[in-house]
C-alpha cells in the first residue's frame, strides 16, 4: 500500500469518526493530511463526512493552488493552509464543531485554566479565537496569535480546529477538546471547577516531562 492510499484511508477514517461521534453534522467540518510529496490532501466541500470516499478527496499545493479538480477542497482549507504554512512540524489539521466545546465557543468562554491534568499534559491551554466570518481569510487573521504555542483553539461561534503530528493526533486532540467542554459544563452546573494552583501544575509538568528511564 502506498503511503498515499493509507494517508486517504485514515482521512476517510477520521471523517468518519468525526460523523459517527456527532462531532459534525450534514456537511460540516473538514479534515485534511500533509502528503509525503509536500502537497496537502484535503476532504471535499459540500460533502457529508460520514459518507465521505477516498476517491472524494483533494490534493492541492501548499499555496492552494488545486492539483486533483474532480472536485472543490473544502471551503475552510485557507484556514488548515495556514496552519500548515505556520507549524512545518503540523501533519494533520481538523475542524469540527462538537456540541459542547461549540458552546463554550458561542459562549465566549476559553478553555485555558488548568482544571484537568490530562488536558494540561496533552494539550495545554484550549484559546478562543475571535469571531471570523468561516471560509474567509479572516478565519487565519483570527486564529495567527495562537497557532504557535496551542495544538487546539476554540472558533468564537463556530467550532474548533485541532492539529497534529498525524492524522490519529489531531483527530484525538478534538476528542479531548469535546471531553474536557463537557466535563467542564457539568463542573459549572454544581458550582465551578476547582482550578489547579500554579505549584500544582509546575509538580504536574515536572512529573510526566521527565525523560523516559528506558
Amino acid at each position: 500500500m502506498s503511503e498515499y492510499t493509507a494517508l486517504a484511508r485514515q482521512i476517510v477514517t477520521v471523517s468518519h469518526r468525526l460523523y459517527e461521534r456527532g462531532h459534525v453534522t450534514a456537511t460540516d467540518g473538514n479534515v485534511s493530511t500533509r502528503l509525503p510529496n509536500g502537497n496537502i490532501l484535503s476532504t471535499p466541500t459540500g460533502w457529508n463526512k460520514g459518507s465521505v470516499t477516498e476517491t472524494d478527496l483533494v490534493e492541492l499545493r501548499l499555496d492552494g493552488t488545486p492539483v486533483s479538480t474532480h472536485r472543490e477542497p473544502s471551503s475552510e482549507i485557507g484556514m488548515h493552509l495556514f496552519i500548515y504554512r505556520s507549524r512545518p512540524d503540523v501533519h494533520a489539521v481538523v475542524h469540527a464543531h462538537p456540541t459542547y466545546a461549540t458552546g463554550f465557543a458561542a459562549a465566549g468562554i476559553p478553555m485555558s485554566e488548568p482544571v484537568f491534568p490530562e488536558v494540561i499534559v496533552g494539550l495545554g491551554s484550549i484559546p478562543l479565537a475571535p469571531f471570523a466570518i468561516p471560509s474567509t481569510p479572516e478565519m487565519a487573521h483570527s486564529i495567527a496569535p495562537f497557532v504557535q504555542n496551542s495544538s487546539a483553539i476554540l472558533l468564537a461561534n463556530h467550532g474548533v480546529v485541532t492539529y497534529g503530528r498525524n492524522l490519529e493526533d489531531a483527530y484525538f486532540k478534538m476528542e479531548k477538546v469535546e471531553h474536557a467542554a463537557h466535563m467542564l459544563f457539568v463542573a459549572r452546573m454544581l458550582g465551578g471547577p476547582k482550578v489547579l494552583t500554579e505549584q500544582q501544575v509546575a509538580r504536574l509538568l515536572a512529573t510526566f516531562q521527565k525523560p523516559s528511564s528506558s
